[in-house]
């Protein structure tokens, strides 16, 4: 549904974006994540056709945003990060403009703005001014018009942006119903949003896509980080020795605060030491206050892997 090969974009001797390269099928709802200056902005432009590319190919739904712009942006809906709105229309008077620009006649129009109002959480501010809008509101009116035409793909660039938490749980519900229906390519700097939302994840870094695949995939890159932390009354070194002699132990580090020792205990192939360790605890009686497996995160791998491209 979305093809992109080797697409490339100059700014004058700067190179912004890479020989980008991926495929999205059609009702997968895939995150794209990278850093600033990353070139992902620049990336969604040219899918957009925002931006023409210096090199390469994308296609929207089999029309290439090139060489036939107009019939892809018909199969396009796009909520670009900055979100430009009309202040001085009203909501409804805003999705007709919009929806006549699609080319849609005021029976469709009718029937698509009551949809997506009410999808979108509109329906109490569908007559009031934009510029009366709260922040949140106005970026539901951003995804309303992107929704309008009934896009097979839909391009939404920090969706979530100034929405309160009931509001970013409303777009997860939003998004859930949208999968299978619609191709959405997601970007956000909210981490687990994507987790939550997402089948796969790409992440951009120095222009070039890093890492991609689904969210269980991407963790299991990191899950030889995973740590057991410890919390127990005791001298931090008898706690070190201790816990190093145990079997399937790689690392620990420990630290003494306010008379606790805290011990980052990292453990050897992956292994639960957890049991191990309160055995450990129990036979030095030392009084325990925490013994917690701290999991890797998707953010945690979004820094390593972004933090080696720089």
């Amino acid at each position: 549904m979305i093809d992109v090969d080797n697409l490339v974009k100059w700014y004058g001797p700067t190179l912004a974006v890479d020989r980008v390269t991926f495929s999205i099928p059609e009702g997968a709802v895939v995150g794209f994540l990278g850093p600033n200056g990353a070139g992902k902005s620049t990336t969604l432009r040219m899918l957009t056709g925002y931006l023409p590319p210096s090199a390469g190919r994308a296609t929207i739904a089999g029309q290439n945003v090139l060489t036939a712009p107009e019939a892809a942006r018909a199969r396009l809906g796009y909520l670009p990060e900055s979100n430009p709105l009309y202040p001085e229309m009203r909501v409804e008077e805003f999705l007709h403009f919009r929806g006549k620009l699609y080319g849609m006649d005021r029976a469709r129009r009718k029937e698509r703005i009551g949809y997506v109002c009410d999808r979108c959480g509109l329906v109490p501010v569908r007559r009031r001014l934009i510029a009366a809008l709260s922040k949140g509101n106005k970026q539901r009116v951003g995804v309303a018009q992107a929704l309008l035409h009934d896009p097979p793909v839909l391009i939404l660039d920090e969706p979530t942006s100034g929405l309160d938490p009931n509001q970013i749980q409303q777009f997860r519900t939003l998004v859930a119903d949208l999968k299978g229906k619609h191709t959405v390519l997601l970007s956000t700097h909210i981490l687990p949003e994507v987790e939550k939302t997402a089948d796969r994840v790409m992440i951009i870094a120095g222009g070039r896509i890093v890492a991609q695949g689904t969210p269980a995939e991407l963790l299991r890159r990191v899950e030889s980080s995973s740590r057991v932390l410890v919390d127990v009354k005791a001298d931090p070194q008898a706690v070190k020795k201790v816990f190093a002699a145990a079997a399937d132990v790689s690392s620990v580090d420990v630290t003494a605060i306010d008379g606790w020792c805290r011990a980052m205990v990292t453990p050897r192939d992956q292994k639960d030491v957890r049991e191990t360790l309160g055995k450990l605890i129990s036979t030095n009686a030392w009084p325990l206050r925490e013994l917690r497996h701290e999991v890797a995160s998707l953010e945690q791998f979004f820094v390593q892997i972004t933090a080696s491209q720089t």
